[in-house]
């Protein structure tokens, strides 16, 4: 009987809100597939999934995400009406780490780059030690909704204003494969809804519970703020957006990974985690579409 060999990959996760826990999916279908990922390149939520996944902890921030309501995000997202963002982010990023556990980035099992922007000097910043949870706040800062991450005297935001899908950092590996996975894929026909069945977590599981005390101790106030204007933050971000499918298809046609995977843009809007099932069921599904047909193993093997 014959041994498969494990092929090794290099895996970029790219940028796009919500839709990006179809990054939980894909990875979970390489893992049943005999793919060993040796190197993560991460933008904005893909920093987020990618740390995670590198510390050892997707299986219980999966089991979060799932159990997620549109209360509970409205209550993570800490408002601050700064001139400079809607949101802190210090409530989300405190949560997480709740989940996972603070981390170094060098002391992960493997490379892991999250990619951020510096505003003022116009260029990408590579962050590959120190801070998981810092490198992730820098990475996922979308102007407008999230205020900048200062880091080292420089202000940091989304990664995706300049590359929302970072091939570069991965120039350097010795692995068999780059994979790349594009939250800003040619958009599908509006009507078609996937009818998918996975179950969410338990809402009354220990996890849940304890994460609920957790929010509830930090919860503040969000009516004594006022209302705000979502809609200008709503139109800001779908600029943003249309912005980062762009430049992505530039980036992957001047540096072409070996695989692709897309997820359609419009697959879920960026703050709607409380889709978690449904996208993460879309990310395993279009891994094995595309993934099933490719030559293995070999870095230069087209599908």
């Amino acid at each position: 009987m014959a041994i498969t060999k494990m092929k090794t990959v290099s895996l970029v996760l790219g940028s796009g809100g919500a839709r990006g826990l179809a990054h939980i999916g894909v990875i979970h279908w390489l893992e049943e597939n005999d793919y060993e990922i040796r190197s993560i390149v991460g933008c904005s939520i893909g920093a987020v999934i990618g740390g995670i996944y590198a510390a050892g902890k997707l299986d219980v921030y999966e089991q979060w995400v799932r159990s997620l309501t549109k209360v509970d995000i409205v209550t993570l997202l800490d408002l601050s009406w700064d001139k400079s963002g809607l949101v802190r982010g210090d409530k989300l990023i405190n949560t997480l780490i709740k989940l996972v556990g603070a981390q170094l980035i060098e002391d992960l099992p493997f490379a892991y780059t999250a990619v951020a922007t510096d505003i003022k000097g116009q260029k990408e910043i590579w962050l590959k030690s120190g801070s998981l949870f810092e490198a992730m706040r820098a990475s996922f800062a979308i102007p407008l909704l999230f205020t900048p991450f200062k880091y080292k005297g420089r202000d940091l935001v989304d990664g995706g204003v300049l590359n929302p899908v970072p091939i570069a950092p991965t120039f350097g590996d010795e692995t068999d494969i780059t994979i790349a996975v594009n939250l800003g894929g040619l958009a599908h026909n509006p009507e078609e809804r996937s009818t998918l069945n996975a179950a969410p977590a338990s809402p009354a599981s220990p996890l849940r519970a304890r994460i609920n005390r957790f929010i509830n101790q930090h919860q503040q106030s969000v009516t004594s703020r006022g209302s705000g204007d979502w809609g200008a933050y709503d139109i800001a971000i779908q600029a943003f957006e249309t912005m980062q499918s762009t430049i992505a298809r530039q980036k992957l046609a001047a540096y072409p990974p070996d695989i692709v995977i897309e997820i359609a843009r419009n697959a879920c809007r960026t703050l709607e985690f409380d889709r978690a099932s449904e996208m993460i069921e879309l990310g395993y599904r279009r891994a094995k579409e595309c993934l099933s047909k490719a030559k293995k193993p070999g870095r230069n093997d087209a599908l």
